[in-house]
């Protein structure tokens, strides 16, 4: 069975950078996974909806974010593969993985606006990180893809 999942197409995403004033990192821990993993908000496309307005969306759905500016949409797309163990449990069984667009963003606004307690809660608690640490707290099938993202910040903001 598992061998079918694995020809599953890949979700369209979008992900989210959003850097505070000192430029530190939004990051969240997920409901949904038990262990120790922070991730910096994500979520798919919609049927027709362009990637910057999607970023949009879900910036504000996962955490009430309103108060950012674009400061550049990252070059590429860069893709991830569920493990076996979660292919067919997530996204309804839809997906292998998803292929992302990123978004460098500044939050303009003040913390008191950050409010992940929404409609349909996904994350325990937030906080800022140093760009650096993104890598240490994210789950292992994410790695690459937070440190191709970190590279990439980092040079934009050098």
């Amino acid at each position: 069975m598992k061998k079918d999942l694995h020809n599953l197409p890949l979700r369209s995403g979008v992900g989210i950078v959003v850097l505070n004033k000192e430029n530190k990192v939004f990051v969240a821990k997920r409901i949904d996974n038990p262990k120790n993993f922070w991730q910096m908000p994500q979520g798919g496309v919609d049927e027709g909806e362009d990637f910057l307005k999607a970023a949009y969306r879900e910036l504000e759905e996962e955490t009430s974010i309103k108060s950012v500016e674009l400061i550049k949409e990252l070059d590429g797309t860069i893709t991830y593969e569920l493990p076996d163990r979660l292919l067919g449990l997530i996204w309804k069984g839809k997906y292998r993985g998803q292929k992302q667009k990123w978004f460098l963003m500044r939050f303009v606004g003040s913390d008191s606006e950050i409010n992940i307690k929404t409609k349909h809660p996904e994350f325990l608690e937030w906080k800022w990180v140093e760009l650096d640490k993104i890598t240490d707290l994210v789950v292992d099938f994410k790695l690459h893809v937070y440190k191709e993202v970190k590279d990439k910040v980092k040079k934009i903001l050098n």
